[in-house]
């Protein structure tokens, strides 16, 4: 099966301290990738590489066959790569539903002298986008909040809302960083029946970055772990969880916490 993302030979200095180097996976659609780690490994790194908040020093990239690098990050959210972040970044004076319509922009095409007369095609648009901010509400069981203000909401809602904002933008690759960051055990599997969910109903692979270990092995298919910048392992979680190096590095910190 072609990938829906290749990166390949990844690399990224900062000044003279090597970040991430030589970084190669292949992602299918609808896998789930777990990305791991000590803090400081790489991992946001290669968020903010893919979605080209930094720009790389060597590598390639490449979403469903089309390189991406030398695309602004609005481009890149537009050809189908979305994220969210490991500390919730919503628009929080905002309802629910204008911060999911923000996230529907790339198909909404209205001119700004269109909205500003406030002309048929403005209304028609914005029609639109509130039945399918509604709807993308409405398979989180979130419709009834769509009044609400974003920062009214619990801490396990503003995490799935910022899921939905993100879904919004059509991505064929969605990055969470840390989505369990915060949350306590019966949250944690909401939000692993919510990924699922993700996966199944839109039809997106996923990539996420997480720290809660019953997260990551309990729904990844496939784990890379990263350690100053390399990948020092990746394959399945049984794999990884009996790999005597991601043990050492990472696995027995996590054990002994």
């Amino acid at each position: 099966m072609t990938p829906v993302l290749d990166i390949s030979h990844l690399g990224i200095n900062f000044g003279g301290l090597q970040a991430l180097d030589d970084f190669n996976v292949q992602v299918r659609n609808r896998e789930i990738v777990g990305l791991i780690g000590p803090n400081g490994a790489g991992k946001t790194t290669v968020f903010n590489l893919l979605t080209n908040v930094y720009r790389p020093s060597k590598g390639g990239i490449c979403l469903t066959g089309e390189n991406t690098l030398g695309k602004t990050t609005h481009e890149i959210t537009r050809n189908g790569i979305a994220r969210t972040f490991q500390n919730i970044r919503l628009f929080k004076s905002l309802s629910v539903l204008d911060n999911v319509k923000i996230g529907l922009h790339n198909s909404m095409s209205y001119s700004l002298f269109s909205a500003w007369l406030r002309l048929p095609s403005y209304w028609e648009e914005e029609a639109a986008a509130t039945k399918l901010g509604r709807e993308l509400l409405a398979v989180f069981d979130m419709e009834e909040l769509s009044d609400a203000l974003a920062g009214s909401l619990p801490y396990g809602a503003q995490r799935r809302l910022e899921i939905v904002r993100a879904l919004a933008t059509n991505p064929k690759v969605l990055l969470l960083d840390e989505p369990a960051a915060g949350m306590n055990p019966s949250e944690t599997a909401e939000l692993m029946r919510t990924i699922h969910d993700v996966r199944d109903k839109f039809d997106v692979a996923i990539i996420l970055i997480e720290h809660d270990m019953s997260l990551v092995m309990g729904m990844c298919e496939r784990i890379l772990v990263l350690n100053y910048g390399l990948i020092i392992a990746q394959g399945t979680p049984d794999e990884i969880k009996n790999n005597p190096l991601v043990v050492e590095a990472y696995l027995g910190q996590q054990r002994g916490e």
